[in-house]
């Protein structure tokens, strides 16, 4: 049985690791249960130029590309690990035998599954995570589907990871984190690291979306590891 992520899109800047995160879950032959806000629709249009229709979603509308570029030997790798034959080499490719899916789920639909916990997941990663979706996750408040699955996944005792991105942080959002982290979820700020042979800003995605994988106990070869 294929792993099932959920991942939420904020209104938070950096959606580019997001976007480099649903490419790596796919890769790995990871189901996404995917859920964007209005927000982070318009953060896609600003810093990728992403047009994304959130009453029609179509997963193409996420791709940095065409979707059939087979040169990232790092996601070739992943497929490789995960049984994937090059016939299904592309990022998110819909073909018979696809590496993995995305469903995608309105944020204002709160009948949607992953608004259950009854609906059994392996995890959720907020990626980017605003300032005001933490807030009101720490506040048991469910402005929307993505706060909602949040809850969720606290309440059933499940791997939540929320990474914000913003810089310098207030007293208040650092109290957020805190409360955050004390009611169970891993807060991993999107900050890499320059350890690993950083050539370009791919490489940079990279570290931070690796971080996020290694926390979902997804193997792969994003980044060099330190002493390796």
């Amino acid at each position: 049985m294929k792993r099932k992520i959920v991942v939420g899109m904020t209104g938070a800047s950096g959606s580019i690791y997001a976007v480099r995160l649903l490419e790596v879950l796919n890769a790995a032959g990871i189901d996404v249960h995917l859920s964007i806000t209005s927000s982070a629709q318009l953060v896609l249009k600003q810093e990728l130029e992403l047009s994304v229709d959130l009453d029609d979603f179509q997963v193409s509308s996420l791709l940095l590309g065409d979707g059939v570029d087979t040169s990232d030997s790092k996601l070739s790798m992943m497929r490789q690990q995960a049984g994937i034959s090059s016939e299904d080499s592309n990022v998110l490719a819909f073909n018979v035998g696809e590496p993995g899916k995305v469903i995608y789920h309105h944020y204002e639909d709160y009948t949607s599954p992953i608004a259950s916990g009854s609906f059994l997941t392996d995890g959720m990663v907020i990626c980017p995570c605003s300032g005001g979706s933490l807030a009101a996750i720490v506040n048991t408040l469910s402005g929307n589907l993505v706060q909602r699955a949040a809850q969720v996944h606290l309440k059933e005792r499940r791997k939540l990871i929320v990474v914000p991105r913003e810089t310098p942080l207030s007293t208040l959002q650092l109290e957020c984190m805190k409360r955050a982290s004390e009611a169970g979820a891993v807060v991993l700020p999107a900050a890499p690291g320059f350890y690993h042979g950083v050539k370009t800003i791919q490489d940079l995605v990279d570290f931070v979306v690796g971080r996020i994988c290694d926390h979902l106990d997804i193997e792969h070869n994003l980044i060099r590891r330190w002493g390796t």
